[in-house]
């Protein structure tokens, strides 16, 4: 299985090494062109979600990406990842993706200082150890939207199709489940087409 990581700006490479521990090839996606190469989910990680969309669209890559995500790529998002994703953004006027169909709300735990550890519930894993680094969180889900783990009544992870999105960083705990989560989206959408 090859795995497109997107590397214009963020926390990338910890996804890469968990990755590669699951067995996975994994690309890097940081000019228009790696996207004609053959892939079978897209990471969108950490980092400045701002700074990640700009770079996008500067880079002529949104189109392509955003045409794979409405096609149904399988798609994983972390904290500014999902920021990119979500359709409406509760604190900001600018729209990316919009493909996850919930309302985000940026830096919702402060900033640096607002970052945290919890130890949580993530359904279909069990207890998971959740980073939060100037974490958004997801205020409202669409009805089609599962929810996964909530911290202090704040949803904090969601499935949507073949979108799994985070607000914490799975990359950074050393527990693989998370994205073997997202490898076995990946497996069911191979395998249906």
């Amino acid at each position: 299985m090859r795995i497109a990581v997107l590397t214009v700006q963020g926390a990338f490479i910890e996804h890469e090494k968990m990755l590669h521990e699951l067995g996975c090839e994994t690309i890097e996606l940081r000019q228009k062109k790696d996207l004609e190469q053959p892939f079978d989910g897209i990471v969108l990680p950490g980092g400045e979600s701002t700074v990640q969309g700009k770079l996008i669209r500067e880079l002529d890559m949104y189109d392509i990406l955003k045409e794979k995500l409405d096609g149904g790529m399988p798609v994983l998002a972390t904290c500014a990842g999902l920021i990119l994703l979500a359709k409406d953004i509760a604190n900001d006027d600018r729209r990316h993706f919009g493909t996850l169909p919930v309302r985000v709300k940026r830096n919702a735990y402060g900033r640096q200082l607002g970052s945290f550890h919890h130890e949580g519930e993530i359904k279909g894993i069990g207890t998971y150890p959740m980073e939060f680094i100037r974490a958004p969180y997801i205020e409202e889900v669409s009805d089609d939207v599962e929810v996964l783990a909530e911290v202090d009544g704040n949803i904090v992870a969601v499935r949507y199709k073949n979108q799994l999105a985070a607000a914490f960083h799975p990359e950074l705990t050393g527990d693989a489940r998370f994205h073997q989560m997202f490898l076995d989206i990946c497996h069911g959408d191979r395998s249906r087409g």
